[in-house]
């Protein structure tokens, strides 16, 4: 009988466990999900007690300063990878990023040399060849994948969100309010990433900056067509005068019927994007795959002799198909 009650006890102590774990979990995410919805992250950034200037030069990404630090050779890569982080919008420094992405992958293969030392087994060359690329292909391509697909989200938003903003900024003008004014409002009516965009062009003109410069700036930052367009529509207006919320509504219907025609573009081109897809990450899976399931297929042939110079050439092949498939998949509308 006692068996019996504490089984029970124990149970019922299981199960309140479980539902207070479910029910904190579920407040957390619906309290964060309010939140998300009522502020954006530029907003939350000065709330929790950062700076305006702090804010605007971490989600600016500092105006690529990774591209003055590295030779001319590197400074197209640098800024390349600075934007990346921008449009996936990481806030942390990119020192520190690259520092977290250099130690994965060598983390990860003095991992390996230490298990193959344990168990006995030979380290050569061409292992350490093999070794090196497996841990830059788990460590080091598998993070940038996951970087590429959130700037890629991010931006595609951004692109989505640009006409509502616009809208936004009409009605602002029509209201009475000035231009400044009438962007302040996105910054507190626009979700991310739009809105903490605009904040920082804000805070730019706040601190300054011109107007038209600053807006000039953030469309380079995310490489926007559009946004180019509504830096001219402001530019032509301020010099020859006119209506420029009636301009702005204009550039509006232009700017949806270009992401229309957009739309289409990548639903008639789909298919040869997925594909594109496929044969670049399918190799990196399939040797990651049969590495970690068959170490000894890729290891029994390591310590031939030529083995570094096949390899070299697989890799260098991989390479060139990578990028002839991504010149070939990229559209411009």
């Amino acid at each position: 009988m006692n068996e019996t009650f504490l089984r029970v006890l124990i149970l019922i102590l299981v199960f309140a466990s479980v539902l207070l774990l479910v029910e904190t979990l579920v407040r957390t995410v619906s309290r964060s999900r309010s939140e998300g919805r009522a502020i954006n992250l530029r907003l939350q950034m000065i709330g929790r007690g950062a700076s305006r200037t702090d804010t605007m030069n971490k989600l600016r990404r500092q105006d690529f300063q990774l591209a003055e630090q590295v030779p001319s050779f590197l400074e197209r890569p640098a800024r390349a990878f600075e934007r990346l982080l921008m449009a996936a919008g990481i806030t942390m420094p990119t020192s520190q990023v690259l520092l977290f992405m250099a130690m994965g992958p060598a983390a990860l293969m003095a991992l390996i040399i230490v298990v193959m030392m344990a168990l006995g087994s030979p380290i050569g060359p061409g292992r350490l060849l093999l070794l090196g690329t497996f841990a830059v292909a788990v460590g080091l391509a598998v993070p940038l994948v996951v970087l590429q697909s959130k700037a890629q989200r991010r931006r595609r938003k951004m692109e989505e969100q640009f006409p509502v903003a616009l809208d936004v900024f009409i009605r602002g003008l029509r209201a009475g309010h000035p231009v400044a004014a009438a962007l302040d409002l996105l910054t507190v009516e626009m979700p991310d990433p739009i809105g903490s965009q605009f904040g920082v062009v804000v805070d730019e003109v706040t601190y300054g900056a011109d107007l038209r410069d600053a807006l000039f700036a953030l469309a380079e930052r995310w490489d926007l067509d559009d946004m180019r367009m509504f830096v001219v529509s402001l530019s032509v207006q301020n010099e020859t005068g006119g209506n420029l919320a009636e301009i702005l509504e204009n550039l509006s219907k232009v700017i949806r019927d270009r992401h229309t025609m957009l739309m289409k573009v990548r639903a008639l081109s789909s298919e040869g994007r997925m594909t594109a897809v496929m044969l670049t990450l399918l190799p990196i899976l399939a040797f990651t795959a049969l590495f970690l399931l068959n170490p000894g297929f890729y290891l029994d042939v390591a310590d031939d002799a030529l083995f570094i110079p096949g390899f070299a050439v697989l890799i260098l092949l991989y390479l060139t198909g990578y990028f002839t498939i991504r010149k070939m998949v990229d559209l411009k509308v």
